[in-house]
């Protein structure tokens, strides 16, 4: 009977110590789990690499609508993103990107404002010279500033300028105050901009050439 209880007895320590055996692979498997939260790890640090391609670029949204559409099953609801997309070295762009979540309409906007993107004469910090431009009911009349003025504008006056990168400019808007006509508008009045020497050389250009035609003949 002695024998069979220290036989017993002794079961208990080795069953205990399959036990501990089995809480062996147990922490492998949280090393494993540890090993998988430094891959995970990895992979966050890869994100700031993907938004470095991009640090170039400034890309403000302005507007997101939602679009309700009556149709014979019901409503359709999309949504509507003005985006403008600048490299704050005077190009500039703007699109209007539709879809049927807010995301995805804002991702169109920006692909489709890249596009869009055209070169803007600017002065330094401040644009060249006084310029109105209108679009629908709209109108935009931009001014140059003295350096430290800053951008006296708002809403989408203000987001096109930053993005162009016009860092002195006074601004006044007229007529509808929707943003989208506003920012078409200002993208207008931008690319209207010319360099006032250069104008003026190729006026004297024109002129002396005409002179001279005329005493030829």
């Amino acid at each position: 009977m002695t024998t069979q209880n220290d036989t017993r007895d002794g079961g208990g320590p080795q069953r205990g110590g399959s036990a501990g055996g089995g809480r062996g692979p147990g922490g492998s498997r949280r090393l494993g789990g540890n090993r998988g939260r430094g891959q995970g790890g990895e992979r966050r640090g890869r994100r700031p690499r993907r938004d470095e391609e991009d640090s170039g670029l400034v890309e403000r949204v302005v507007k997101i609508r939602r679009v309700s559409k009556v149709v014979k099953g019901g409503r359709n609801l999309t949504f509507n993103a003005m985006v403008v997309v600048g490299d704050g070295n005077g190009n500039v762009g703007a699109a209007l990107g539709a879809a049927g979540a807010v995301p995805d309409a804002v991702r169109k906007g920006t692909t489709y404002a890249k596009k869009a993107m055209t070169k803007i004469e600017l002065n330094g910090p401040t644009i060249p010279h006084e310029i109105t431009s209108k679009y629908s009911g709209a109108k935009v009349l931009l001014k140059p500033a003295a350096p430290g003025t800053g951008v006296i504008a708002g809403g989408g006056v203000r987001a096109v300028m930053e993005a162009v990168g016009v860092k002195d400019v006074l601004s006044k808007t007229f007529g509808s105050s929707n943003t989208i006509n506003i920012v078409r508008a200002t993208l207008e009045a931008l690319d209207q901009l010319r360099d006032p020497v250069a104008a003026v050389e190729r006026r004297k250009g024109v002129v002396a050439g005409s002179s001279k035609d005329e005493v030829a003949s």
